[in-house]
């Protein structure tokens, strides 16, 4: 402790030092604050919208009741599904920018109405969202570079590496020392924020637990390094060039060649890309013979089959019936896209092994709900309620069930399941294991260590 104490004392006489400390809290603070302004403007959103959504739900419903009409309610019905945040999105937003916070359904076909929320950016995506994983994936190694690349060599420039040698008890442990008071300060520029905006957000403390140690390991991984760079004797330029080179290319370089790679190899579609083919199978039924088209729904929903045969007009059964093909019709694909994006992030993970910044956002992300894993989930939700819907009115359009109020208060209601946010537990354990060799690395350096 007195050792600890003394080297805080060396390091309080270095303001620039203290400074890019200070620098650290600060962005780390406005990343946190910005992130958590955007979380409760979600959630504000959402508590506005939900009265508002059932007030057009009741007026659009309001003629179809009257009319007894399933089919008119059925198809002007839209039914809101809402996409809440997890307890700790504001650490990363990940995908919350390019996914619908609140999305209308109708019985209609589900897939054209589940990518038309989608607002993907490019510029954006390209420049990524200004949140606390990115101050810790992009900023904070900068920092931790800026106070250990002369950790050595400005001993050795200064005259005092052979004395510091010399003494009794220098050796690894001397650097170490000195490696984690830096490190230690990082860590709390960093994790401050968090803590303090946990607090007032009542977040749980489970689901700190994986920024948490992410960020130590991420911090270990970027700190061995530094001390494996620095302990070589060269000057100190010579050492924050290398180091600089290492963060571009672990952070920038590498992730954006192996997302190219992921994209290249494994090709999948824009999710507006299905909804425009599944609206050209819809669109196109309307030539089709109806009786094809009955014949056809009949064969995957033999359940309705017996039912009265369609009138010579328009009836809304043969309207849903192609409704519901268009659905089926590009299953396959829509079973390839999601396989395909999958796969992706089933890599991306993989690379974490290698590439500790790739490896604490997947942990961010997945424990702030905000990848794609979890928009795949709120999809699921969704299409699962649609067929809640196609569940109720059927009966009313195909058996001719009345269609009245008591109808109406059993008619489906989306209800959000809390996020998911397992799974972090690879991500961190990749995140170890590179920071323990970075540590490893720096260790058997400072022992080869010459004046």
């Amino acid at each position: 402790m007195n050792a600890l104490v003394h080297e805080w004392r060396l390091l309080t006489r270095a303001p620039l030092a203290l400074a890019a400390l200070a620098l650290l809290l600060l962005l780390s603070s406005l990343a946190v604050w910005s992130g958590a302004r955007e979380i409760a403007r979600q959630q504000a959103t959402l508590e506005r919208l939900a009265p508002l959504q059932q007030q057009d739900l009741a007026a659009q419903l309001r003629k179809p009741l009257a009319q007894g009409d399933a089919g008119a309610a059925a198809y002007y019905g839209q039914h809101a599904t809402a996409n809440p945040p997890a307890p700790t999105a504001f650490l990363a937003l990940g995908l919350r920018d390019s996914a619908p916070l609140v999305l209308r359904v109708r019985a209609l076909a589900l897939q054209s109405q589940l990518h038309e929320g989608e607002s993907f950016n490019p510029e954006l995506a390209l420049a990524g969202r200004f949140d606390w994983a990115f101050v810790l994936v992009y900023l904070a190694p900068l920092f931790l570079i800026a106070l250990l690349y002369d950790l050595v060599s400005g001993e050795r420039r200064a005259g005092r590496l052979a004395t510091l040698l010399a003494l009794p008890q220098a050796g690894t442990g001397l650097w170490l020392r000195r490696t984690v008071l830096r490190a230690a300060l990082v860590a709390l520029a960093l994790l401050l924020p968090v803590l303090v905006a946990a607090l007032l957000l009542g977040t749980p403390a489970a689901a700190l637990a994986t920024a948490v140690l992410a960020t130590l390991a991420y911090l270990a991984f970027w700190s061995g390094l530094a001390l494996a760079v620095g302990s070589r004797g060269r000057s100190p330029a010579a050492h924050a060039t290398a180091l600089m080179g290492c963060w571009a290319l672990l952070t920038l370089v590498m992730p954006t060649l192996a997302h190219t790679a992921l994209q290249r190899a494994l090709p999948a579609a824009q999710g507006v890309e299905l909804a425009l083919a599944q609206r050209e199978l819809v669109h196109g039924a309307w030539d089709q013979p109806r009786e094809d088209t009955m014949a056809r729904f009949f064969a995957s929903h033999p359940q309705w089959q017996g039912t009265a045969p369609l009138p010579a007009g328009f009836h809304w059964k043969w309207y849903f019936a192609f409704q519901q093909l268009g659905d089926e019709d590009v299953a396959q694909d829509v079973r390839a896209w999601r396989a395909a994006l999958q796969a992706r992030q089933g890599w991306t993970e993989r690379l974490g092994w290698l590439l500790p910044g790739v490896g604490v956002q997947t942990a961010l992300h997945r424990q702030a709900a905000t990848d794609l894993a979890a928009q795949l989930d709120y999809q699921d939700a969704v299409t699962d309620f649609h067929a809640q819907l196609r569940g109720f009115f059927y009966p009313h359009l195909f058996e001719d069930q009345a269609f009245t109020a008591e109808a109406i208060a059993h008619m489906p209601r989306f209800q959000a399941a809390p996020a998911v946010t397992h799974g972090t537990a690879v991500p961190l354990l990749a995140l170890a294991t590179v920071a323990a060799l970075a540590l490893l690395a720096g260790g058997l350096a400072t022992r080869r260590m010459r004046p």
